[in-house]
């Protein structure tokens, strides 16, 4: 290697924004981005913001909803159940109905359940069988709620399998929940 090409190259990669940089500093310009923010918790909840989809994002919404981050939290759950991820549905439905971000929502969190009931999954038709069986969310209709714990037990879900012996009350298979979050208005 001739050292005028040494030179170039050296002058070249000095004069560069891009050797500037501190390492592990995020830049972008016209070109792109270097050292981007990816994999990581700021990221998805960023990718979720934008109302960007991409199946990776789903297997942070836990973490991020366990650091205290529900509204991103949300938009990931959404985004990935709206998008066909099963696995999604339950939380969605757990984050609708808890309402860290914004008052709950029984009647969304009984709509993804129901979602979810109607992929087959086993999961999805006991949770929103105990919705029509409560009558929490969604109009209280008790042969619909057996109809469809009876289906979850069939497929071997214990908490249904726990549920169909107890005669189908709900104190049994969430006894501290049924005390007061459940209860039907007195008035």
């Amino acid at each position: 290697m001739s050292i005028r090409f040494a030179l170039t190259v050296a002058l070249f990669a000095a004069s560069s924004p891009l050797a500037a940089a501190p390492v592990g500093e995020t830049i972008s310009d016209e070109v792109g981005t270097l050292n981007p923010e990816e994999l990581t918790v700021q990221y998805w909840a960023a990718r979720a913001d934008e109302g960007r989809f991409d199946p990776g994002m789903c297997m942070y919404g836990y973490p991020i909803a366990k650091m205290g981050w529900h509204e991103p939290a949300r938009k990931i759950f959404e985004r990935c159940a709206q998008n066909g991820n099963p696995h999604a549905m339950p939380w969605a439905a757990w984050i609708e109905e808890n309402g860290y971000d914004r008052p709950s929502n029984p009647g969304g969190a009984a709509a993804w359940d129901k979602k979810l009931a109607e992929t087959g999954s086993p999961l999805g038709q006991l949770n929103y069988g105990l919705d029509v069986l409560r009558g929490h969310g969604v109009a209280r209709d008790p042969a619909l709620g057996k109809a469809l714990v009876d289906r979850a037990a069939a497929a071997g879900e214990p908490t249904a399998k726990a549920l169909k012996a107890a005669n189908y009350d709900p104190e049994a298979v969430t006894p501290s929940a049924d005390l007061a979050h459940y209860r039907q208005p007195q008035f």
